[in-house]
């Protein structure tokens, strides 16, 4: 069996490495969004660690509503993301403060 330990530092460097990803790669969109997904999944790996740990079932039910919404977002940001680049011929984040309305 595995020790709890071990699945929060799994956690913590994946958190880690997403939120780096966040702060040095500020111009590809697909990057980001890919680092969020990633900051999410190294969430959603502690609550169900946890959830097994303890023995309750709440936080593996909370991981199932978290994918579900990190899901829709993903295909909202990617539908934005597809608009974006057929306007603007560019996916980089600079491009993107001219989006005045």
């Amino acid at each position: 069996m595995i020790p709890l330990e071990h699945y929060l530092i799994l956690g913590a460097v994946l958190f880690s490495l997403s939120v780096v990803g966040i702060f040095l790669n500020r111009k590809n969109l697909v990057i980001l969004l890919m680092a969020i997904e990633l900051m999410l999944l190294a969430v959603n790996m502690n609550f169900v660690a946890f959830s097994h740990y303890l023995g309750d079932a709440a936080g593996q039910v909370f991981v199932f509503f978290i994918l579900t919404v990190a899901a829709a977002e993903a295909a909202i940001g990617l539908a934005i993301l597809v608009v974006v680049f057929r306007n603007r011929r560019s996916i980089n984040v600079e491009d993107l403060d001219t989006l005045k309305g």
